[in-house]
């Protein structure tokens, strides 16, 4: 039984009671860490004799037994949404040695990244046809997720796991995989991990860590996602829900890959989790809606959508070193 972090009392029975007990068993109770103080307990049989009173803080009362019963999880089954509709279906997978991070895609190829690589492959055939790598640290450390946009491929960046965290937008050419711009964001509040555009704006997510590359005071609860213009001005932001954040952060980690797509619907995935979340934005308020959890072939990371067909979603499979292209059914009230 644990009792770190709990000082005990014993308040006995005054010595005047003519009360003669048989020998006891003595038996120390804690109950939930939501009472810090303990009691003693004796017991014989059955039968339980408690001398004493449990000291509460801001509370005179003796709390019931369903007290002492662990509080219920952020992460029970009830604060996960199902799929609502959603399904995912894996169609084949394309060898890529450096599908760790995540993938992007365009009309042709895809693009499959490690932490400071990038592999393109012909979507149709699988055939391995540019390169790009750097030593580690010369300047690349840590790529993250990435879109195809103007021709352009636009990568996530940070320091992860060093602290200070640090980010900044990288920037290549999708023809020639030749590094053509480079954005940084400085000493950032949280290590940025995605980004997306849409209507005119850029979306990005900052997250934070509970064990490797974390900082002081700040774990994955403090993730978030943030709004910019086109220049990478701040013009807003959302939290993520704290169940989701439970989820996904259990081990330490946080959001790995997000972006838009079907219905407008942002779609999120973790560290680990073979799931594929579904949120929305709020009406008001800031924190994004989490309206469904859909099982995928993936174990987290980045992810990319098919720019000529939104119901091709392609993962990657880390261990297998493989992008996996799939297809996701939505619900019928879900407009493409």
């Amino acid at each position: 039984m644990n009792t770190e972090g709990h000082r005990c009392r014993r308040l006995f029975a005054p010595k005047t009671t003519s009360v003669r007990l048989p020998a006891l068993r003595r038996r120390r109770l804690c109950l939930s860490s939501r009472f810090s103080p303990c009691i003693s307990v004796f017991i014989r049989g059955s039968t339980q004799v408690l001398f004493g009173v449990l000291l509460l803080t801001g509370s005179a009362a003796l709390p019931t037994a369903s007290a002492a019963e662990p509080a219920p999880s952020t992460a029970s089954a009830a604060a996960f949404p199902d799929a609502g509709g959603w399904r995912f279906t894996e169609v084949r997978r394309i060898p890529a040695a450096e599908a760790r991070q995540g993938v992007a895609a365009d009309a042709e190829f895809v693009y499959a990244i490690s932490n400071h690589a990038i592999g393109k492959y012909r979507k149709a055939t699988g055939e391995r046809v540019g390169a790009w790598e750097c030593p580690e640290g010369e300047p690349l450390t840590h790529l993250n997720a990435a879109i195809v946009r103007d021709g352009r491929l636009v990568c996530a960046h940070s320091n992860f796991p060093a602290v200070p965290m640090t980010s900044s937008v990288e920037i290549w050419d999708t023809a020639t995989l030749r590094p053509v711009a480079s954005h940084s964001l400085g000493r950032t509040d949280g290590s940025l991990t995605w980004l997306d555009w849409r209507d005119g704006r850029w979306l990005a997510c900052f997250v934070h860590y509970g064990r490797k590359g974390g900082e002081p005071g700040r774990g994955p609860e403090w993730t978030r996602l943030v709004a910019f213009d086109a220049e990478w001005r701040e013009t807003g932001g959302w939290s993520f829900p704290p169940a989701l954040l439970a989820r996904v952060g259990a081990r330490g980690y946080s959001v790995s890959g997000g972006a838009f797509g079907p219905g407008g619907r942002l779609f999120v995935t973790g560290h680990d989790h073979p799931e594929l979340y579904v949120l929305e934005l709020p009406a008001a308020g800031s924190t994004l809606r989490w309206i469904a959890t859909v099982p995928i072939a993936a174990q987290g990371q980045a992810f990319g959508w098919d720019p000529e067909d939104p119901t091709v979603l392609y993962t990657i499979a880390r261990g297998e070193r493989a992008v996996i292209v799939g297809r996701l059914e939505s619900p019928a009230d879900v407009k493409r």
